[in-house]
């Protein structure tokens, strides 16, 4: 038997599953009915205990296919059921096979939709999953005590440059926590992708000469990194900019707006985000503990072009003098709707738009 303890004194008795070790990190529910080995890979999950509010989880096992980074960040698994004897044509293990070999620890027969509604209702916060023996108050008392990690961007990104080389546009992928579906989306566009450390320079992203630049998804908090909120700020007017989740946040605070954490944030794959240009409705996937603060944009050189329809957040954003926006959820789906894949596309075409200008010139 193991137990989940949250920092308000919440405790949860459930079997354990996956790693034995007692984990610390901020709770956090995520909504999705399918896609749980593309969320437990997400590296935006690094340093949170995910809680899938869907009950059965794991029915189809694990697969090679459906991994968005190597080596998953995140600290632990709460869920409702577990599957131990997954079916499916593409399995290769067991979610607790996976949890195990990952030393990453496990809670089921917990009652998620409880759980759910605690964190809605008081917001994400600390939590622990602990051995049955292990004392609530001690728990809560070091849980209190305990700060949670703020470096998350820098134990996420990559080390050091690589390059996956093609023929087509040179777009330089800045790594704040980058998932494997982002790459994908260029790489199948036959572009010749440079992917960087999130505290590159300007000027050595520049001495690449890219035609564009991405700034990718990650965790944590835009504020702890802002030396990537400096770098971003040298780019901008001098190259093509798009940014997705955390590349997104890092935008807004580039141009002097500013972020704030929001009470429990969007993680699932079923976010409806309305579109103000085209007056449409696109079903987004989501994973992001911060937005961008709606009247901060106004003193600012962007507009927004995209918002929430759940909670009016701004989801999209678009410089009004320079090739540059960005939107606060993933178009690359994995996992979730395809709606906004058109978004590579757009961009793309703002790269080639601007070359042959510079061409011209």
């Amino acid at each position: 038997m193991r137990k989940l303890i949250l920092e308000d004194g919440t405790v949860m008795n459930g079997n354990g599953f996956g790693s034995e070790r007692s984990v610390f990190g901020e709770i956090v529910f995520q909504t999705g009915m399918t896609g749980y080995q593309e969320v437990m890979s997400d590296p935006s999950y690094c340093g949170q205990i995910i809680t899938f509010t869907y009950p059965l989880i794991g029915n189809y096992g694990i697969n090679r296919d459906d991994f968005e980074t190597i080596f998953p960040s995140l600290f632990g698994v709460v869920v409702k059921e577990h599957c131990e004897f997954p079916s499916n044509f593409r399995n290769e293990e067991s979610m607790d096979e996976f949890l195990k070999a990952r030393d990453i620890p496990g809670i089921s027969g917990v009652d998620t939709r409880q759980l759910t509604k605690i964190i809605r209702e008081n917001g994400t916060m600390k939590a622990m999953i602990v051995d049955e023996s292990f004392s609530t108050e001690e728990a809560v008392k070091q849980m209190k005590e305990t700060d949670l990690p703020h470096n998350q961007v820098e134990t996420v990104s990559a080390d050091k440059p690589y390059v996956i080389p093609n023929r087509g546009e040179r777009i330089t992928i800045v790594d704040y926590g980058m998932k494997n579906g982002l790459l994908r989306a260029f790489t199948e566009r036959n572009c010749h992708v440079t992917v960087v450390p999130y505290d590159t320079s300007a000027d050595e992203i520049l001495r690449q000469k890219p035609d564009g630049v991405f700034l990718s998804n990650g965790p944590g908090n835009p504020a702890d990194i802002p030396e990537a909120t400096e770098t971003v700020k040298q780019l901008i007017g001098r190259v093509p900019i798009f940014g997705v989740c955390m590349g997104h946040q890092i935008i807004a605070r580039a141009c002097g707006a500013t972020t704030h954490k929001l009470h429990f944030g969007h993680r699932g794959v079923n976010q409806p985000v309305f579109d103000k240009k085209s007056k449409r409705t696109f079903m987004t996937s989501q994973n992001h503990g911060y937005s961008v603060d709606d009247n901060t944009i106004m003193s600012t050189e962007l507009e927004v072009t995209q918002y929430s329809l759940n909670d009016q957040t701004v989801e999209g954003l678009k410089h009004s003098a320079y090739p540059v926006f960005s939107v606060q959820y993933h178009p690359e789906s994995t996992p979730g709707p395809e709606d906004t894949g058109h978004l590579f596309e757009e961009f793309l075409a703002l790269v080639r738009k601007e070359k042959g200008e510079k061409t011209n010139v």
